[in-house]
């Protein structure tokens, strides 16, 4: 196989302009897709030690292709209310704090369901479309708040929960997997993971493999993502090979960060984790998700995201199914931006096919 096939040879790809990247059809508001998965959690794959030697990522070529992002513009204008809508569909609303209580999940479980003001979705006629977040993202503590505010409000948005000594994963591995059991039995339908990073650092694959294999039995039915902590992984090639060891070891979607770490989810890392999930829906035949978190905040990152995925994957990676930005603040912004839209450039949309 080759270096390119294996996803360390990054040359530039095609899908995207200077002039900015086209809405695909599965973008448009009238093809909006419910939250939540369609699909049943991944079923592991054998582990592969022998592929997993080999893989060496050619950083300089992955430098070169995240300034090539950052440098362009990624959305035509007239396309841009659309995009910032569908990038609503993305967001696993998230709180993870300290003083978290009942009273502030339920105010984010609110916003979840009624993620952008109703005035501004009727005047882009998109008041009746269900618009909604992909997920409420909590702390396992906060599970049993999210699905009592979500089921009051007649909601069917999943309840994700970090789970497994979330951010740093240094507890035992009893008490990790146990947290897993308890976030499910409480509720949620989807835990977000963190990896024992130790495990990576020191090149301990088959114990990698091996302990994401007791997170995805003790997941039950929800599905597992598996937050890789990429600014404490060393290397690229450490991300590559890490994404690679999750997705063999059933994970549902792969993640970024905790978004508690120095560095969270850069453009960089984004390039690698993708190539990997190409080469293991190439290898495998099987879609893994992909999931950016931590210190995506404007409306304006939440479009090069989406253009990431586009270009890199496809549109068919543009669903909740296969992709999530994790967020806090990313909404508040959207909604600003669409408030500019509608109130000061609307008349450059009125042609669009929003209804």
């Amino acid at each position: 196989m080759s270096a390119r096939n294996r996803g360390t040879e990054l040359d530039q790809v095609g899908g995207a302009t200077e002039e900015g990247v086209d809405l695909p059809s599965s973008l448009h508001p009238t093809g909006m897709h419910t939250s939540g998965f369609g699909c049943f959690p991944m079923e592991p794959e054998a582990l592969n030690l022998s592929w997993i030697s080999k893989m060496q990522v050619n950083q300089p070529a992955v430098l070169r292709r995240a300034q090539q992002i950052q440098a362009r513009r990624t959305v035509k204008k007239e396309w841009q209310a659309a995009w910032l809508l569908k990038a609503v569909t993305f967001i696993d609303l998230t709180t993870l704090s300290g003083d978290d209580t009942s009273s502030n999940i339920q105010r984010l479980c609110y916003k979840a369901k009624y993620p952008i003001r109703e005035d501004l979705l009727k005047t882009l006629n998109m008041h009746d479309k269900g618009l909604t977040t992909a997920a409420v993202c909590v702390y396992p503590a906060r599970v049993c708040d999210a699905v009592r505010a979500l089921k009051a409000a007649g909601c069917t948005i999943p309840v994700a929960s970090v789970a497994t000594g979330f951010p740093a994963g240094q507890t035992h591995l009893k008490t990790r997997l146990e947290e897993i059991r308890l976030a499910v039995e409480d509720g949620a339908t989807e835990i977000d993971v963190v990896i024992n990073r130790t495990l990576v650092l020191t090149g301990q694959w088959e114990a990698l493999y091996d302990e994401i294999r007791q997170f995805r039995k003790a997941c039950g039915e929800a599905h597992l993502k598996t937050i890789l902590a990429t600014g404490e992984l060393g290397s690229l090639t450490n991300v590559y090979k890490a994404s690679m060891i999750a997705m063999m070891a059933g994970s549902d979607f792969i993640k970024t960060s905790t978004g508690k770490e120095t560095v969270n989810a850069t453009f960089p890392v984004a390039i690698v984790m993708l190539r990997a999930i190409r080469d293991f829906f190439w290898k495998t035949g099987n879609k893994v998700g992909f999931k950016p978190a931590g210190g995506i905040r404007s409306a304006k990152d939440s479009l090069a995201w989406l253009s990431l995925v586009k270009e890199e994957l496809g549109d068919e990676w543009l669903t909740p199914d296969l992709f999530r930005i994790g967020a806090s603040t990313l909404l508040s912004d959207i909604e600003r931006q669409i408030y500019h839209h509608v109130t000061g450039r609307y008349a450059a949309y009125h042609d669009l096919p929003m209804s």
